[in-house]
């Protein structure tokens, strides 16, 4: 089994509720792939524990339905990615700023974007 393999099933053994199959964890899209695996490198680095991030992601769901997500399984990975985004400014790795910043690019990058092609941040991406 492949390091990245074995992190990923060490994950989903570690977070009851990973959407999982057979052959592991399943995303609806790719950025659900990229989320997953963006926290799984940065257990692995010691950014936080399983038990931390269990508990962060159960915080985000519960402030997320408390707001009136009706938890149908389809938003779950937008929890991970709020989570990895808090424990990732909380912990000093980058700030709140800079997290907007990004999101607003990406959108704008998005938006320029025709369907089917790649996104591809641009200086001119990073307005305002």
């Amino acid at each position: 089994m492949t390091p990245d393999r074995e992190a990923a099933v060490a994950a989903t053994r570690a977070l009851p509720g990973i959407p999982v199959d057979d052959s592991g964890p399943v995303f609806r899209e790719p950025w659900e792939a990229h989320a997953f695996a963006m926290a799984v490198t940065l257990h692995a680095r010691g950014l936080f524990t399983w038990p931390e991030w269990a508990a962060a992601l159960a915080e985000e769901i519960s402030r997320a339905q408390a707001a009136g997500d009706a938890d149908c399984g389809d938003t779950y990975y937008r929890h991970w990615l709020a989570t990895l985004e808090r424990l990732v400014a909380e912990k000093g790795v980058t700030s709140a700023d800079a997290l907007t910043r990004y999101r607003d690019a990406w959108d704008h990058a998005a938006d320029r974007t025709p369907h089917g092609r790649p996104i591809e941040l641009k200086p001119e991406d990073f307005v305002g």
